[in-house]
C-alpha cells in the first residue's frame, strides 16, 4: 500500500508529458478493451496495419503478432511514449512515427486502421473519422474505441475544480475537452458517422467494473489520463493542492469497500466499420 500523499506526488510529478510508467499502472485494464475491439475485426491477411494515438506501443506489437505478413505502423505525438515504444520496433515489419493524429495522412490506402483511447482528446473528431474512412482499401477496416465517462465522478468532479473561481484563475491556458460531456459521441452517433462515410458498422458499449487496491485507487488510475493537463497548467505547489483537494472528493465518490478494494466503473464504446469489397 503506498503510504499517503505519495499518489498525490506521483500525480504531480507525472503531470509535465505523457508517463509511459504512470500510464502503464493498469496495462492489463487498459489493455483488455483493445483486445476485445480487435476481436471484432476479420481482415484476415492485411497488408497495411496503422494505429493511430499508438502510446508505448504495447498494444500496436499484438497486431504485428496477429498479422505477421502486415506493415505495421504506430503513430502518437508524444515524445516519452514513441521512446518506450521503440523497444517493440522490429525493422521492416513495425515501426513508430512522430505525428498528430489530426492532421496525419497514409501515404498508401490502408487495411486496417485502428485508434485506441485517444479520439476523446480530439474535438469533432467525427469529421476524422470519416476522413478515415476514406483512407481505407475496399474490405477495409477501421476500428475505434474511446473511454465515455465525461459523466463519471472522475470526470465531472475535475471539470467541477477547474471551472471553480479559485481555480479557474489560477490555471494557465489550456484545453479542456476531454472534460466536457461532448468529447464522444453517443454510439448512435458513431454508427451515423461510420454507416455515412459507406461502412457496415458495428458499434456497442461496455462498462468494466474495476476492483482496485491500495491508496487512494482512482487517483492514481486518472493520474496518468485526465488530471495530467490539468496539473501541467499549474505551479507545482498548486497542483500538490489541487491533486489533495480532487483526491478527497474521489474518495467520497468511491469509497473504500468492506474487502478493502475499491470498485471503478469505467465506461468504453467501440466502432468498427468495414469497406465493403
Amino acid at each position: 500500500m503506498q503510504p499517503p500523499g505519495e499518489a498525490s506526488l506521483s500525480a504531480v510529478q507525472s503531470a509535465s508529458g505523457w508517463d509511459p510508467a504512470t500510464y502503464l499502472r493498469f496495462a492489463g485494464e487498459r489493455a483488455r478493451p483493445f483486445a476485445e475491439l480487435l476481436s471484432r475485426v476479420d481482415a484476415q491477411a492485411p497488408g497495411v496495419v496503422v494505429d493511430l494515438g499508438c502510446g508505448d506501443g504495447s498494444v500496436t506489437a499484438g497486431l504485428a503478432q496477429r498479422w505477421p505478413g502486415a506493415q505495421v505502423t504506430g503513430v502518437d505525438s508524444s515524445p516519452s511514449m514513441l521512446a518506450a515504444a521503440a523497444a517493440h520496433a522490429v525493422p521492416g515489419r513495425l515501426e513508430f512515427q512522430p505525428g498528430d493524429l489530426r492532421e496525419w495522412r497514409p501515404g498508401n490506402p490502408v487495411d486496417v486502421l485502428v485508434s485506441n483511447a485517444a479520439l476523446h482528446w480530439v474535438p469533432g473528431h467525427g469529421q476524422l473519422l470519416s476522413r478515415w474512412a476514406g483512407e481505407l482499401t475496399p474490405g477495409g477496416w477501421l476500428a475505434v474505441q474511446v473511454p465515455g465517462n465525461q459523466a463519471a465522478p472522475t470526470h465531472a468532479l475535475l471539470a467541477e475544480l477547474v471551472t471553480a473561481p479559485g481555480w479557474s484563475a489560477r490555471l494557465a491556458p489550456g484545453d479542456d475537452t476531454v472534460l466536457d460531456p461532448a468529447a464522444v459521441l453517443t454510439p448512435e452517433g458513431y454508427l451515423d458517422v461510420l454507416t455515412t462515410a459507406g461502412l457496415a458498422a458495428d458499434v456497442w458499449e461496455t462498462t468494466y467494473l474495476h476492483v482496485l487496491t491500495g491508496e487512494d485507487p482512482v487517483l492514481r488510475w486518472v493520474s496518468g489520463t485526465v488530471l495530467r493537463p490539468v496539473l501541467a497548467r499549474l505551479s507545482p505547489a498548486d497542483a500538490e493542492q489541487l491533486t489533495a483537494e480532487y483526491a478527497a472528493a474521489l474518495r467520497a465518490a468511491y469509497p473504500v469497500r468492506a474487502d478493502g478494494t475499491t470498485v471503478l466503473p469505467f465506461r468504453r464504446l467501440f466502432a468498427v466499420g468495414h469497406r465493403p469489397d
